[in-house]
């Protein structure tokens, strides 16, 4: 390994440990905030808002909530439950990916430090898509628990506006959160149609969108909430039961399909280590470089097949 493509390696992981070190700081701030915040609501002495804290790169996320892709990118966040603005998270992003292009560079050959950026890119986005997905599974798991705590409290004669509060102090994080923005919304003169519906846009779920259409249908016409309310709390848990078994069942296939890749990238390194300077070599003709972009798509094809055929809605 000559002088050069040391130094370029060396930059590449002092770059992503950076990166990690600040993601890591990041963590242990939130983590922090929320300590206190849960310490403040059993003293009941007040709240700390976990936003409140000061931003990074503010100009930079000014600018982008400008944009379309900012808006989207503020939305993706806001589904994820991420105390992150748009502009701290392409800053994140955006040094992580020079971080994989230095590493992939160094370590493989030239060519390969585009791609290993493009997957920089990639690895974000899917990371979103699995905080996101995260969120809605464990939001999902409190449904039966949130539709318990509005039936106790419909039955007691409590209007579904405050069973609506008084489930958002109750019940923790996604749910809490959640509903603590509906009861927000409800205390400014938003109708009950409206706000349960941009909670199911945040958080997309069959179970949610039967919950709301009971609560919305109840609101307008009326009739028997608390005995809906608890056939659906019944339905709610054995759903909730369902989804766990085809999860397990499904575990050893979404491994699968992360294994996969690896495995395509892990011959990479071991081809280059049998014999230095191969892959070098390989990508230096049109022809190399096509195979090797070919062999990716199919990894990345093969992939999200996997993904797909594993997917059963329950």
């Amino acid at each position: 390994m000559d002088l050069q493509t040391l130094v370029t390696l060396t930059t590449g992981i002092t770059l992503l440990t950076c990166v990690l070190g600040v993601m890591g700081l990041h963590a242990y701030a939130m983590g922090k905030a929320q300590r206190q915040d849960l310490v403040d609501r059993l003293s009941a002495t007040g709240h700390i808002p976990l936003g409140g804290k000061r931003r990074h790169f503010r100009n930079l996320d000014r600018r982008l909530r400008r944009t379309k892709t900012g808006k989207k990118l503020e939305l993706r966040l806001a589904a994820t439950g991420l105390d992150i603005t748009p502009g701290e998270f392409f800053v994140y992003m955006m040094a992580t990916v020079a971080g994989l292009w230095l590493i992939g560079q160094a370590t493989l050959a030239p060519f390969f430090g585009p791609l290993a950026g493009l997957l920089g890119i990639w690895v974000a986005l899917q990371f979103l898509n699995w905080q996101r997905q995260k969120r809605i599974e464990k939001f999902i798991n409190q449904l039966p628990e949130l539709a318990r705590i509005l039936a106790n409290a419909t039955q007691a004669g409590l209007a579904l506006r405050t069973a609506v509060a008084m489930a958002a102090e109750e019940l923790e994080a996604p749910a809490g959160e959640e509903l603590s923005k509906v009861a927000n919304q409800l205390a400014v003169g938003a109708s009950m149609d409206d706000a349960l519906g941009e909670l199911t846009e945040r958080l997309p779920s069959r179970e949610l969108v039967v919950l709301v259409t009971t609560l919305v249908l109840s609101n307008r016409a009326g009739g028997q909430v608390v005995s809906a309310l608890r056939n659906l709390t019944e339905t709610l848990e054995e759903r909730k039961e369902t989804r766990r078994e085809v999860r397990t069942q499904l575990s050893q296939v979404n491994m699968t399909s992360y294994a996969v890749p690896v495995l395509g990238v892990g011959s990479l390194f071991l081809m280059n280590g049998v014999k230095d300077g191969a892959l070098d070599r390989m990508t230096g003709s049109p022809l190399g470089q096509g195979a090797v972009i070919i062999a990716f798509s199919l990894y990345a094809v093969g992939f999200i097949l996997i993904r797909r055929m594993s997917r059963i809605d329950v």
